[in-house]
């Protein structure tokens, strides 16, 4: 294997654990890389969120690294998930309880693929209440946990490519290319408003972001054995 130069720059693919922020990443990575080389401090942020109940592809980068992440954010996203129509919750996924029940909508492949051209190509996206958005200086998710009321502007998002699939009665399939800044859990509860129904986001995973592949990315107990073996 190819030593890595941790303290003067490296990209580390990492698959997220579930319930895992992306800040609990960088700060598990840079705690043991401080500890293992026993320096006072380092650079390591990550190039792109992945919320806690997501897993999958995250970029973190160290040191001189860390130069490239607005150019690694930039980059076009793939995801695979799941959607429980018929109810929605606040926060659009599994972090909070449901909040309002819907008829489930009877679903065929030709509505799927209305829905799928619907949402395919520039878009207009409103973002959860419940995200890392930063307004007036402190994070979307802390206004809406204190039960603050705050307007969010919708975002302009791009759908490169969007496929359905049906699970079960109330239980889509998913997979999606999308540009940055998309919200899978906006999505998710924009398509079941399109069904006249409600939908919420239960599972979603990152499989890739740019060049960087689910296949390449090494779970963060694998880092840390690398780390404590450099």
């Amino acid at each position: 294997m190819t030593k890595i130069s941790f303290i003067e720059g490296a990209i580390l693919p990492i698959d997220k654990p579930l319930n895992w922020t992306s800040f609990d990443v960088v700060k598990k990575i840079r705690y043991e890389i401080i500890n293992h080389f026993n320096i006072k401090k380092i650079k390591v942020g990550h190039a792109g969120t992945l919320d806690p109940l997501a897993t999958g592809l995250i970029i973190l980068c160290t040191g001189e690294k860390t130069k490239t992440i607005n150019e690694l954010i930039i980059d076009s996203k793939y995801y695979e998930g799941e959607i429980r129509l018929g109810a929605t919750t606040p926060s659009f996924d599994l972090e909070t309880v449901i909040d309002q029940n819907y008829l489930i909508p009877d679903l065929d492949k030709e509505i799927l693929k209305n829905i799928e051209e619907k949402f395919t190509g520039e878009i207009s996206q409103l973002p959860p209440l419940f995200s890392a958005k930063r307004i007036k200086g402190k994070r979307a998710y802390e206004y809406a946990r204190n039960n603050e009321h705050i307007e969010l502007k919708p975002n302009l998002i791009s759908i490169y490519e969007l496929q359905l699939k049906i699970l079960n009665k109330n239980t889509l399939g998913f997979s999606c290319h999308c540009s940055k800044g998309t919200y899978m859990r906006s999505l998710a509860r924009d398509i079941g408003s399109s069904l006249n129904s409600g939908g919420h986001l239960i599972s979603l995973r990152r499989i890739k972001s740019g060049k960087f592949k689910i296949e390449m990315a090494k779970s963060i107990e694998e880092w840390i054995d690398i780390i404590k073996a450099s």
